[in-house]
């Protein structure tokens, strides 16, 4: 393995300083040894570590990575969590639904609940409430109520989160996924559905980016709760 520091990579260790949260390391378009040497700097300072979009191929190289300290590893959302000891969910930093219309949209919801676990911020997912079944995200009328920030994933016609925009005046970002058939364009029709919601004040984000989503959720619990 090559001995690299964090000039090399120019790593941000004092984003959290500056921001309120850490550098995220993407790991889409990395090599295994580069990927390995980023998560070793962050280690080796003892800055928490949170890995997205992690590859089939690169999994086997958090084996690696088992420096004292608490570790996650979630093959469904594609992320690895390291910090020197478990993160616990604060609630007083308020609270998110993560909402998905299908099964076919786990990947995206796994991800926002890893990067939201790993800032310590609690959140509660509602799967399965896609518009084919509309009676099922009715029923969740007063989780939608009672969270600060409602995200709502979904492919196909990109319907649901108008329907949770009627239903509460809680934030909501929407978050299109690539799921569907050929007309969906993987995930660009759901994406202009979104962005041309009736429902007044519908955020969205890139197309499957369920991180983006989390860091907005972020941002507006920050303000909400005045930084803790």
């Amino acid at each position: 393995m090559s001995s690299l520091n964090d000039k090399d990579y120019n790593i941000d260790l004092e984003r959290n300083e500056r921001q309120g949260f850490h550098e995220v390391v993407y790991a889409e378009g990395k090599s295994n040894e580069q990927l390995r040497d980023i998560c070793r700097v962050f280690i080796s300072s003892g800055t928490p570590l949170l890995v997205t979009r992690i590859k089939e191929t690169q999994f086997s190289i958090f084996n690696d990575l088992t420096d004292i300290g608490y570790t996650y590893l979630n093959r469904d959302g594609r992320t690895f969590i390291w910090s020197k000891k478990e993160i616990a969910a604060d609630e007083l930093k308020g609270r998110v639904n993560i909402i998905s219309a299908g099964t076919s949209d786990t990947a995206i919801l796994r991800e926002v609940e890893s990067t939201l676990t790993f800032f310590g911020y609690k959140s509660v997912a509602i799967s399965d409430c896609g518009v084919a079944g509309v009676h099922r995200i009715l029923k969740h009328k007063p989780l939608l109520d009672s969270a600060d920030v409602n995200i709502v994933i979904a492919g196909m016609d990109g319907a649901l989160p108008s329907v949770v925009g009627g239903l509460s005046g809680k934030p909501i970002i929407a978050v299109p996924t690539s799921v569907g058939y050929g007309a969906s364009f993987n995930g660009v029709s759901a994406l202009l559905a979104m962005l041309n919601s009736c429902s007044s004040g519908v955020s969205v984000v890139n197309i499957d980016n369920g991180f983006g989503a989390a860091m907005a959720a972020i941002r507006i619990l920050k303000s909400i709760y005045n930084n803790r």
